[in-house]
């Protein structure tokens, strides 16, 4: 992930300067990849807050899908803010009025502090030469994808796929059927990018895994590095991570007009 820490520490210290003021604990509902990196991420944070101002935080964490992440909160989760990967789950809960409807206003770079891209990660010493997307397609290559209805990193890997066809100039048409193919060869769609990481290296499942490059070094670290190789496609995309206040929680604790 590639992570400009400056602005996302004062996005959070935004959010925790409402919030507070009238409680100790803060609650970020996230994304299933991200879980690593705000755990590393709200332990610098509390140290430059309890710096910054004499007072004590506690910052908790929520992950899951992207998508299924921002149902939660429509559905009631008391998130003080959410940091999802896709625009699209923030604009789901600006919709139903949980946050402002210009929350992409309201912080620097479009309110997405980090960026990621997406990557094909496949076994030691890539056994079935996957060096592209076309490979993935190819007859008795099983690749896990995260179910693109659920988490962002499946709706990311999918327009990945549909991108590199029509990027190499191939119509529409041949884009959708492209993209039907790779879904051929998913013998699991994942309910978010952890829910794929462990089916691909616990369960060991397929022989491909789509996912963030920020998810590597996370397996790296939880599984020892030289698990898997690194495959960077030729066409790829950029993965915005928009970050908002949920402003019906704040409002509810009393902390709107401060946040």
């Amino acid at each position: 992930m590639t992570s400009r820490i400056k602005t996302a520490l004062a996005v959070l210290a935004f959010v925790a300067s409402g919030a507070v003021s009238a409680q100790s604990t803060l609650l970020n509902a996230s994304y299933d990849v991200a879980r690593e990196f705000y755990k590393d991420y709200n332990a610098a944070f509390v140290a430059h807050y309890k710096k910054a101002t004499g007072k004590d935080v506690k910052i908790d964490q929520s992950h899951g899908g992207s998508s299924a992440q921002a149902r939660s909160v429509a559905d009631g989760l008391d998130a003080d803010v959410v940091t999802m990967n896709t625009t699209t789950d923030i604009d789901f809960l600006a919709g139903a009025g949980v946050v402002a409807k210009d929350w992409q206003k309201k912080f620097p770079d479009n309110a997405a502090p980090t960026t990621s891209t997406m990557l094909i990660l496949v076994r030691k010493g890539n056994p079935k030469g996957i060096k592209d997307w076309d490979d993935l397609v190819k007859p008795g290559v099983q690749v896990v994808i995260v179910n693109p209805k659920t988490g962002g990193n499946g709706r990311y890997a999918y327009l990945a796929a549909w991108g590199y066809v029509k990027k190499k100039g191939g119509t529409d048409a041949q884009a959708a059927e492209f993209v039907g193919k790779l879904f051929k060869n998913t013998p699991v769609l994942a309910r978010g990018g952890r829910d794929a990481t462990t089916a691909f290296l616990q369960r060991n499942i397929g022989d491909a895994l789509i996912t963030f490059e920020s998810e590597v070094i996370s397996i790296d670290r939880e599984f020892g590095a030289g698990k898997v190789d690194s495959i960077y496609p030729s066409i790829s995309i950029v993965a915005e991570n928009p970050v908002a206040v949920v402003e019906r929680t704040v409002n509810k604790k009393g902390t709107g007009e401060l946040a």
